[in-house]
């Protein structure tokens, strides 16, 4: 049996269609050996249910954390898109996109989120400050997990 390997373009427009029409974010279809997924960035606000914790007792250490502690959804975070690993830097060579205290704006290039050996830029939601980084460089994150802090 012969693999197809060219992939015809038809498939992706007709998949991407399917994609607008139903709202989707993704669609993987596989026929004779040949996969292909299409996905899109859609920048969705998403509301995740947070479990209550109860407060430590005023004897317990608290624990140190790279990251700053959010509790509860923040109006203020970028969340991710879609499943895969965050990075920071375009490249491990070069310098992070945006630092904190950095001035951004609204579209800017925050973030790449890979997913599929696909390298998806992120951008920014609104135009303001980097207060806060919510995930690492390398880090695995889930869909509608909060990024980074923009006030």
């Amino acid at each position: 049996m012969k693999i197809k390997t060219q992939i015809d373009a038809d498939i992706i427009r007709s998949l991407s269609q399917i994609l607008k029409e139903t709202d989707l974010t993704e669609i993987e279809i596989e026929q004779e050996g040949l996969r292909v997924r299409v996905a899109r960035n859609v920048h969705v606000a998403a509301h995740v249910a947070m479990p209550m914790q109860a407060a430590p007792a005023p004897s317990a250490p608290a624990a140190a954390a790279p990251a700053p502690v959010v509790s509860g959804p923040n109006p203020n975070a970028v969340t991710s898109p879609m499943v895969g690993t965050a990075y920071l830097r375009p490249a491990p060579d070069k310098p992070q996109l945006v630092e904190i205290g950095q001035q951004v704006r609204q579209g800017q290039t925050i973030m790449i989120i890979e997913a599929m050996k696909t390298f998806n830029e992120i951008p920014a939601t609104k135009a303001g400050i980097v207060k806060a980084f919510l995930v690492e460089n390398g880090q695995p994150v889930e869909f509608g997990a909060p990024l980074i802090i923009i006030e």
